[in-house]
């Protein structure tokens, strides 16, 4: 790490004060009238409810216990990025990052390979051409002859090459920290760390101690940066499995292992969440990034992205609109801007009268709603999504 990590306890915390510090350092306001205006829009009254349970985590496998599940969330976790590939991906196989993760994690998982693939020692076999072939994606682009006229041949390389090396790279030094530290797999570091946060409090797992061992574990997981001199801390995919866990285990009984309360955990920052609060006016850009990110302000454009929405039925066939690629600490201040101004909508919504579940959204829902939404219209789908690739952290 370039820099240290949050101590436990102040994990939470230093996602809020380092992402509040970095937006207004960078000079981008949150509107409170524009947050005001989503709160009250026809597209959030009448679509929040049902789109923010939307969660994409009821998996279509057999486990044979829940360690096994768990195991394959704590995977899905772990490879939940490549959004700066949509485009590709989406030119490729007609789907997302997203979707073609959980295909890959899928795939690996019913392959009937004789070795399990998703164990410690079985992630470090997964190398470029085993992903490739799992993700059914061609790596290969086509260039002239060097020495033959007319003739091209084929050579590893693009977009989805880049991708496919970050994942088996992640896939690879995970399973080896894995297996040198003695865990099977990351399913059982992953209840380690919920039986460690169990004994700090006693009715759930603290869920600070549960990220503090993933992300001082895991170099994956190590979602922060240095921007301008100032630490920003996001954690995004680590965020994301901790309530994954809450999600798919918290209703059982009895509990198979210990799980976190994810109910005043920040939102889990993409590219998707401020890409998409850009566009819904709440958060104002500075000059240096509306050259970058020109964003259409005009009353008709969101009079029409904040109204009920209508039902389209096929939302799929033609391809996104691709974004403007940023660099890394572009990204990082436009996602730490994402967590700040979710904080300040869930803290206006508790203002606000009826209708009586407006005043109690959580950050998780929220985030759920604002990531669902943007697939769930057609217009929000051909929206422009900030792009930055070559990272393992959205």
């Amino acid at each position: 790490m370039a820099h240290p990590l949050p101590k436990p306890s102040t994990i939470l915390s230093a996602i809020r004060s380092s992402s509040r510090a970095l937006r207004e350092s960078a000079n981008i306001t949150i509107s409170q009238p524009a947050i005001e205006r989503l709160l009250k829009s026809p597209v959030f009254l009448t679509s929040f409810q049902r789109v923010s349970a939307q969660h994409g985590l009821a998996l279509p496998l057999k486990f044979s216990s829940p360690l096994d599940e768990l195991n394959v969330i704590s995977i899905l976790s772990l490879l939940n990025f490549g959004s700066g590939y949509r485009i590709p991906l989406h030119t490729e196989t007609g789907r997302g990052a997203w979707d073609n993760i959980r295909l890959l994690v899928f795939s690996i998982f019913i392959g009937g390979s004789e070795e399990d693939l998703l164990s410690a020692k079985g992630m470090q076999q997964l190398n470029e051409a085993k992903v490739a072939e799992l993700m059914r994606i061609n790596v290969y682009i086509e260039k002239p002859h060097t020495e033959i006229p007319g003739v091209t041949v084929g050579e590893l390389g693009g977009p989805l090459y880049e991708l496919v090396k970050l994942i088996s790279q992640v896939l690879v030094e995970t399973g080896q920290l894995l297996e040198e530290a003695g865990y099977p797999c990351l399913g059982a570091f992953v209840v380690e760390a919920l039986k460690e946060g169990a004994r700090v409090t006693k009715q759930t797992s603290d869920v600070q101690v549960v990220l503090d061992r993933l992300i001082r574990f895991i170099p994956a997981f190590q979602d922060c940066n240095i921007v301008n001199g100032q630490s920003v801390y996001l954690f995004k995919k680590a965020l994301f499995l901790v309530h994954a866990i809450t999600i798919r285990f918290g209703s059982l009984s009895p509990l198979p292992f210990p799980v976190p309360n994810t109910s005043q955990v920040p939102v889990f920052a993409d590219n998707v969440l401020p890409s998409l609060l850009i566009h819904l006016g709440v958060i104002e850009l500075s000059p240096s990034f509306q050259s970058i990110f020109p964003d259409d302000k005009s009353s008709e454009t969101l009079i029409s992205l904040l109204a009920e929405t209508v039902s389209e039925p096929n939302l799929s066939g033609s391809l996104p609109n691709e974004g403007p690629v940023l660099t890394t600490d572009q990204a990082c201040i436009l996602r730490a801007a994402a967590v700040d101004a979710c904080e300040m909508i869930v803290e206006k919504a508790r203002e606000l009268n009826e209708p009586s579940w407006r005043k109690n959204i959580q950050l998780t829902e929220l985030d759920m709603w604002l990531w669902s939404i943007a697939k769930d219209r057609a217009d929000y789908r051909r929206l422009k999504r900030f792009v930055l690739r070559d990272t393992v952290f959205f």
